[in-house]
């Protein structure tokens, strides 16, 4: 028996819509998931500014804003250390922004100091 070209390019046409209904079923997938984690860490973040609500001084929590423009890794790093030891009861709330440089330095004791002299 002889298949006719019509025949073969219908199957050939089905076999691409499968494939790109496979496609967008996992693209789908995994932007569904993308989303998920992203609310989940919006979630995550939103937790942690409410807990700096009550741990920091209002000055330390603009401190600790601005640095946040700057460098959000850090500034989440911070956030998570302070309600780790906030919840362990091993510093003292609210934490005023003299100790909150303190912790930063402590923090960041990698980073180098640079001295500019003028001769």
């Amino acid at each position: 028996m002889a298949v006719s070209p019509d025949d073969e390019l219908a199957k050939l046409r089905a076999q691409r819509m499968a494939e790109i209904q496979s496609q967008l079923e996992n693209q789908a997938a995994a932007q569904a998931e993308a989303e998920i984690e992203q609310q989940s860490k919006q979630a995550a973040l939103a937790e942690l500014d409410a807990a700096m609500k009550q741990i920091l001084t209002p000055e330390a929590r603009s401190r600790l804003a601005s640095l946040n423009l700057v460098n959000p890794e850090l500034t989440t790093r911070v956030k998570t250390h302070l309600a780790n030891l906030s919840s362990d009861s091993r510093i003292a709330t609210p934490v005023n922004d003299f100790q909150l440089k303190r912790i930063l330095a402590g923090l960041s004791e990698n980073r180098r100091e640079t001295t500019i002299r003028r001769i």
